[in-house]
């Protein structure tokens, strides 16, 4: 059976973290190369849970990229910002996003999502749900298209672990392994 993360779990993630370590991966985010990395799409509302989230990718074999940590993105909205984001997405190589009760409300979000669906298709995008409980996830409309990250037990697996699930297919993988494409 798999259950989502809570918003408070992501939370207790980066918590775990020293601060320096934290601010750390924050700066490694912005120097890293784009080659085989992963897209953290996400409400700029939910800044608490983008490093749980990110501790959670990379222990699995992702590399994390994070548009607001991007030097090179504008300081305001342009053109110049879609612009960048439509080449970032295209240039990474999968697409997460966390998907949290903010990302509703987000202009940008569902924007980011659109174009990585015309860019990667279905196979590459995952959604990571996190929400106030386990069994909280609410399914909107266009979302259920896409698989969700999620903890568990994997048919043939004998320990819990991190998953990409097909709800649909009720079919799994490994994080890692849909993370590397292994």
């Amino acid at each position: 059976m798999a259950r989502y993360v809570t918003r408070e779990e992501l939370r207790g993630f980066a918590a775990n973290m020293p601060i320096s370590e934290q601010a750390s991966l924050r700066k490694s985010m912005a120097s890293r190369s784009l080659a085989g990395s992963t897209f953290l799409s996400h409400s700029s509302k939910d800044e608490d849970l983008v490093i749980g989230a990110t501790k959670v990718l990379e222990n699995h074999g992702a590399t994390v990229y994070v548009d607001e940590i991007d030097p090179a993105m504008p300081p305001y909205t342009s053109e110049k910002t879609a612009n960048l984001l439509k080449r970032r997405i295209a240039q990474t190589q999968r697409f997460v996003l966390l998907a949290s009760p903010n990302s509703k409300e987000s202009k940008w979000v569902p924007w980011e999502l659109g174009i990585a669906d015309g860019e990667k298709g279905l196979e590459r995008i995952a959604l990571f749900p996190a929400s106030d409980s386990s069994d909280g996830w609410a399914n909107w409309e266009y979302l259920g298209l896409y698989r969700r990250i999620a903890w568990g037990k994997m048919e043939g697996k004998a320990d819990y672990l991190w998953m990409v699930l097909d709800e649909k297919r009720n079919e799994a993988v490994p994080l890692r392994a849909w993370l590397t494409g292994a």
